[in-house]
């Protein structure tokens, strides 16, 4: 990889975790100026990485309006949620097919992470919620399918930003004691179990806006 690319990748993952740690909320203003000054590198090095970022799904650049952090309206909420179901029902159905009945030790493994990421006296959002997503991505691998994979990874970044908006809801002992509940479910009652998982917290976040907007 070349030198610029480089810059541009590292710039990229430091405005990511400062997205996915809300340290920058949804609609900041990512002005070009001020990221080339303060990351010291050129205007073309911060364009690539916002490019990336948008490419995500966690900024959004406007024609002669510059760029901004990237919001998830209810609507992308549901439709995120009706994606990854399809995705992760299908994944768990494959993995207790693939593995006798029983989810692998690595997804296992996961939550167990997920948990101690939890239990830390000052956790923080970002760590806990990269955890949460290494459990899912841990989920889908255990189907041994490369091409759910594939289209599984794309939703990460999206998938991280809409727990943002599950932050408000949950603390983080809640959110991994659900998750440990979630795998105990899907190996006694199936795959099935992830949908009502998935659907709970899409309802529990569009409830919340739609309260909000009241």
């Amino acid at each position: 990889m070349s030198a610029p690319a480089l810059a541009a990748e590292r710039v990229a993952g430091l405005l990511r975790e400062q997205i996915l740690d809300a340290q920058l909320s949804s609609g900041a203003r990512l002005v070009e100026a001020e990221l080339v000054t303060r990351h010291g590198v050129a205007r073309h090095t911060v364009r690539a990485a916002l490019r990336t970022l948008a490419d995500e799904g966690l900024v959004e650049i406007r024609p002669h309006r510059g760029a901004r952090v990237a919001g998830l309206d209810a609507e992308a909420i549901i439709a995120l949620y009706e994606l990854r179901t399809a995705l992760e029902v299908e994944a768990a159905h494959l993995a207790l097919a693939r593995n006798d009945g029983r989810l692998p030790g690595s997804v296992h493994e996961a939550a167990e992470v997920l948990a101690r990421a939890a239990r830390r006296a000052r956790p923080r959002w970002s760590t806990v919620s990269r955890a949460h997503a290494d459990l899912h991505t841990a989920l889908v691998r255990a189907a041994r399918s490369p091409r759910l994979e594939a289209v599984h990874d794309r939703l990460s970044a999206q998938t991280r930003l809409f727990l943002l908006r599950v932050r408000p809801h949950y603390t983080f002992a809640r959110l991994a004691a659900e998750h440990l509940e979630l795998l105990e479910a899907i190996e006694r009652d199936g795959p099935e179990a992830v949908r009502a998982h998935l659907r709970a917290s899409a309802a529990t976040v569009v409830d919340g806006m739609l309260t909000a907007a009241r």
